[in-house]
């Protein structure tokens, strides 16, 4: 059921927005440019996300370096590095392959994203291409490009990302929020180990 207000056509939508500008659409390609590459090779943090048939996940994606590894002007490599063994991500990649990707340089105001379809390899020469001090990813991400742009950035300067300084104190911590959902949960312990841990646990 329709609720009041609500804009449920996209005749609306678009009678509401007006038409883009002739920037908008002219920034978009099916291809990476050479800008388009040298900004995403910059990147060592991305916000993946994917659609499957539980629903959607967006999931960060961060290196030590580029975050992805750009194989042609239609591909790239994303490395799936140790997290929580949740797989929300490959999950969904494995049942529909859609995803769209929002690569994020530090002290930039601009967005380059990325959409397109994606598969989960385990090639062995894919994956050697990541290996690092006997380090290598279980899998790789191969992303085919249908679309790049670059995202509008007044979000990132409304928020002042990378200018408002630390704003982290007082945020409840993993710990804290594991123990609010199960009572009896030791998140003083989880907490006072996690970095230790991960800094294990990295790679």
């Amino acid at each position: 059921m329709t609720k009041p207000h609500q804009i449920s056509d996209i005749a609306a939508l678009e009678a509401l927005y007006g038409t883009p500008g002739k920037a908008s659409i002219l920034k978009v390609t099916d291809h990476l440019t050479p800008s388009y590459a040298a900004w995403i090779a910059r990147s060592r943090l991305c916000i993946l996300s994917t659609v499957g048939p539980d629903g959607t996940d967006g999931s960060p994606r961060g290196d030590d370096g580029p975050v992805v590894r750009i194989q042609d002007v239609k591909t790239l490599l994303m490395p799936d590095w140790r997290g929580n063994n949740r797989m929300d991500s490959l999950r969904n990649i494995v049942s529909d392959g859609r995803v769209s990707l929002m690569f994020m340089v530090p002290g930039s105001t601009n967005v380059v994203r990325v959409n397109g379809t994606a598969i989960v390899s385990v090639d062995p020469e894919t994956l050697a291409l990541f290996s690092d001090k006997g380090h290598a990813p279980r899998s790789v991400i191969v992303v085919s490009i249908v679309e790049v742009y670059s995202q509008c950035a007044r979000a990132l300067m409304r928020a002042k990302t990378w200018t408002s300084g630390d704003e982290s104190g007082g945020l409840p911590s993993v710990g804290q929020i594991l123990t609010e959902i199960e009572l009896g949960f030791d998140g003083a312990t989880y907490d006072a180990e996690w970095d230790a841990r991960a800094d294990k646990t990295m790679w």
